[in-house]
């Protein structure tokens, strides 16, 4: 039996907490204030996807391994989906006049559209549109 979990907690360090917060903030996420101190909060994307926000130094209690320096590698790919077009728009033109920088040019294929960018610490986030019964009849 394959290993099943409820809920996914993506881990990214941060330069500045309150930066950040600010950023994800003007993006329309929110905070739970419970998971939040001077060293990291939870972001909450979902009912069961959650950003923890954690400054760099207390990041790296968690690994020996080197921060990814985001200005010349990529760690991740942190991929959300929207429900419309519309909204992927919306949350990446947020992004972009929040502080966050274009990473890869609107991809339409039709039944997936995507569109990228890179957050104010250099994390990529892609939003994704699937129309589910457009891709069926593809």
């Amino acid at each position: 039996m394959a290993a099943k979990s409820d809920k996914i907690f993506v881990n990214l360090p941060v330069k500045n907490l309150d930066k950040s917060v600010e950023f994800f903030t003007a993006l329309g996420y929110e905070f739970n204030p419970q998971f939040t101190d001077e060293n990291a909060t939870c972001m909450v994307v979902s009912d069961t996807i959650y950003v923890m926000l954690l400054v760099e130094n207390f990041f790296k209690t968690f690994t020996n391994k080197e921060i990814a320096d985001t200005g010349r590698s990529a760690e991740v790919i942190v991929a959300l989906s929207a429900d419309s077009k519309e909204q992927v728009e919306e949350i990446v033109s947020k992004a972009l006049a929040a502080g966050g920088s274009p990473m890869n040019d609107k991809v339409d294929h039709g039944f997936m559209y995507t569109w990228s960018f890179r957050d104010i610490d250099g994390h990529h986030w892609e939003y994704i549109y699937m129309d589910e019964s457009a891709a069926a009849q593809g």
